[in-house]
């Protein structure tokens, strides 16, 4: 099989003119409409929307790699990075949960610079925080080839083999120059930003530069790029949407990085940064929605029955898997069966949980109007 990389004209990707002009549009607005949103609360809820759109982000961009995290350490990581101050701080020892929260920050916090090799060594070595079997902070080295591969060993189904490592340096450095180059106010300004984020995606992956890690560095690249062409850093998860059908993102990669005619995977990656901002409306909604919770029924509730509600809400909009029991309850808050069943029921009467099932297997959701 031949990739693009291969072909004559790498790395000079085709499109049709104006393809993505309608996205850019859209774009414009969506991102205008949650921008305003998000300047007109308060800043205590300013963080906390903050610190949800980028758990979101870490926990599903680790997630499209087979990485499975802890929804607790990673919030927790990502408000000490933020300097937003814990009641509780969590002991967090999972340095996966630390490094992709040091990156997510990290790539918000420097979305003016221009990028360098520097800047994506650091981000590396983020990423790889605690892995003592990568070499972080380095391109990748080694004369073995660079396949992305799917299936059980020996009936291996290779779907993507990168440029040979010697010639990954050379390539970066080209790489690295044409994203400054096509920033707003560069040589090559590319001006629409959906366009330029997912061009910038799609040339990363197919060089592949390092050992692991290209599919989370490539997806922040992406993001990065939608912050420098609003000129300002912008509430989104990418990763939520691509990680709801993965196979398809595969599929789509798969199929551009044969070419370097790039019409489909462009649709496709401007479908994805216009579904990614409604996801981001969601988000704004569920977060306002859960202060006026708080804010309605803080004074009447005990500690126990606070802490197992934020337990529940850092689940997100997508709710509490499986719903709030008596056993799950006694695990979050240490009451006894007894206390969690009257806590449980009081919330109930109140109308702040839902009961659903009956007898044994009853379960609670949240009410949030």
């Amino acid at each position: 099989m031949t990739y693009n990389w291969q072909l004559a004209g790498w790395p000079e990707f085709q499109f049709s003119p104006g393809l993505l002009d309608d996205f850019q549009l859209k774009f414009l607005l969506k991102s205008g409409k949650s921008n305003g949103q998000y300047s007109g609360i308060s800043p205590e809820k300013k963080d906390q929307l903050l610190v949800d759109i980028l758990l979101s982000e870490a926990i599903k961009t680790s997630a499209i790699e087979g990485e499975f995290l802890s929804r607790v350490d990673v919030m927790s990581s990502l408000k000490k990075c933020l300097g937003i101050h814990e009641e509780r701080p969590r002991l967090v020892k999972d340095h996966r949960a630390k490094g992709i929260a040091k990156l997510m920050v990290a790539v918000r916090q420097s979305w003016q610079e221009p990028l360098s090799d520097a800047m994506l060594f650091s981000w590396h070595e983020m990423l790889m925080e605690g892995n003592r079997f990568i070499q972080a902070g380095k391109w990748r080295a080694g004369t073995e080839p660079m396949q992305v591969v799917s299936g059980a060993m020996g009936k291996e189904v290779v779907h993507f083999e990168a440029p040979p490592s010697d010639q990954v340096p050379q390539e970066m450095v080209r790489f690295i120059a044409w994203f400054n180059a096509t920033a707003p106010g560069g040589k090559q300004a590319i001006l629409n930003p959906v366009l330029r984020s997912a061009w910038i995606h799609i040339y990363f992956e197919s060089i592949h530069p390092f050992e692991d890690g290209n599919g989370r560095i490539g997806r922040a690249l992406a993001e990065k790029a939608l912050h420098q062409g609003v000129e300002h850093p912008i509430l989104i998860s990418l990763s939520q949407v691509i990680e709801a059908d993965r196979n398809l993102y595969y599929e789509k990669l798969k199929e551009a990085q044969s070419s370097l005619q790039i019409d489909r995977w462009l649709t496709y990656f401007g479908e994805v940064v216009l579904k990614a901002q409604e996801k981001v409306e969601e988000l704004i909604e569920f977060s306002l929605k859960k202060t006026r919770l708080f804010d309605t029924y803080r004074a009447q509730l005990n500690e126990r029955e606070l802490k197992a509600l934020s337990r529940m809400l850092d689940e997100g909009p997508d709710g509490f898997e499986g719903g709030m029991n008596a056993k799950k309850y006694m695990s979050i808050t240490g009451a006894s069966k007894a206390t969690a069943t009257r806590d449980l029921q009081r919330l109930r009467d109140l109308g702040i949980l839902i009961a659903g099932g009956g007898g044994r297997s009853v379960r609670y959701e949240i009410n949030l109007i």
